[in-house]
């Protein structure tokens, strides 16, 4: 899957000669937007997120993005998703049908226990991901899921994740360095955007999760409207909600390996006159990248490897066979990937340790090892190959 963002002022989509035009923002005279053109059936990109200021899309561009199968998505000023314009929808009545008949049943309790289970093995998995690195993180939340078992209604289950998200977010501020001024998650009831960079990057990441959900939930005929953790309120995707539990830790990872990485800078960020972060173009291209890399990442499901967006568009299509009787089981949690990094402090110490003499004899080459030596040094993450890994675990 390829993302396509497009930001700053001046935008414009049109078609000419039944080719779609693409003129990107610019955000100051000196600056040159870039410019696309894609051919008929010819086009590489699946999502295009406009996070602009001013610009034009005509009807013909539209029409030729929907029939392209091409999702528009357009964010507000402080990253929430203002609307997505989707692809045809899968018009299943029987379906939907289906979906209101278990939003008033019993149904409705065992469903949203079934989100909350898979967002709790992920939550574990990120924190015993960042324990090999961070030594001072808490992975043990056992004693909230053992509250969550006993919990019988979704009220006491939301009661018992807000407890879980709280430590969740409390053992994040260990990694995430000071000068980012991150506290916890900001959860805001009315859009006034975040205060640090951190929830800027969040916010923005999970509307585009969002968005990837709305598309998952129109292709299977589903009301995006009627959830089943989520309470059904005016305006409010509950069911995308609902979906976004069990993959928001993409998310997380896309930005704590931003932050690791170290390349965002200050100017990729700006303070409105009302004291809020919103991000610049090269900040929202770094974290648009980012999050591309984590949907694409490929994940063994259903006997192959797929990348995540496939699997959550699996998903659910799982959930609406399941409403509808085709599907005897239904579950979040698969494929539940166990997290793994090789810059852990037992890799990068025995990379120190080792001499240049012993690494020549193992068949690898003196520079290798000053860049690897180099990397241990530092904090910033690196990765190594895979027959290196095994050598150095050999030593």
């Amino acid at each position: 899957m390829k993302i396509l963002l497009l930001n700053g002022h001046g935008i414009n989509l049109r078609v000419d000669g039944a080719k779609l035009f693409i003129t990107d923002g610019r955000f100051s005279t000196n600056s040159e937007p870039l410019k696309y053109i894609f051919s008929p059936r010819k086009i590489d990109v699946e999502h295009i997120v406009v996070y602009g200021r001013n610009g034009n899309i005509t009807i013909d561009a539209i029409r030729w993005l929907v029939k392209h199968g091409v999702q528009i998505s357009i964010l507000n000023w402080n990253g929430k998703l203002l609307t997505t314009m989707l692809p045809a929808e899968s018009v299943q009545v029987k379906t939907k049908l289906a979906q209101y008949s278990t939003y008033g049943s019993s149904e409705r309790e065992k469903i949203a226990r079934l989100f909350l289970v898979a967002k709790f093995e992920h939550t574990q998995n990120v924190l015993n991901y960042l324990k090999t690195r961070y030594p001072q993180i808490n992975n043990d939340f056992s004693k909230e899921i053992a509250f969550f078992r006993k919990a019988k209604t979704i009220s006491e289950m939301m009661m018992v994740e807000g407890r879980i998200a709280s430590f969740y977010w409390q053992e994040l501020t260990k990694i995430f360095p000071e000068k980012y001024e991150f506290e916890t998650r900001e959860y805001q009831k009315r859009p006034r955007g975040a205060g640090d960079v951190i929830n800027c990057l969040l916010n923005y990441g999970y509307a585009i999760l969002e968005a990837e959900c709305l598309k998952a939930i129109n292709t299977a005929g589903l009301d995006a409207h009627v959830g089943f953790l989520h309470e059904m309120n005016m305006g409010k995707n509950s069911l995308a909600y609902d979906l976004q539990e069990p993959f928001r830790f993409l998310i997380d990872m896309a930005v704590i390996q931003l932050i690791e990485s170290r390349t965002l800078e200050k100017t990729d960020f700006i303070r409105t006159e009302t004291y809020t972060l919103r991000l610049r173009p090269n900040g929202a291209k770094k974290l648009t990248k980012a999050i591309e890399d984590m949907l694409n990442r490929k994940v063994s499901f259903l006997g192959q490897n797929w990348g995540w967006r496939y699997v959550i568009s699996e998903k659910t299509t799982h959930l609406a066979h399941y409403l509808i009787g085709k599907r005897k089981n239904l579950d979040f949690v698969e494929p539940n990937e166990v997290l793994h990094r090789l810059d852990n402090e037992e890799i990068r110490k025995k990379i120190s340790e080792i001499s240049y003499t012993e690494w020549m004899k193992l068949g690898f080459s003196k520079g290798t090892l000053f860049y690897m030596k180099k990397n241990a040094r530092v904090k910033k993450p690196f990765t190594l190959n895979k027959h290196v890994f095994q050598r150095i675990k050999e030593i």
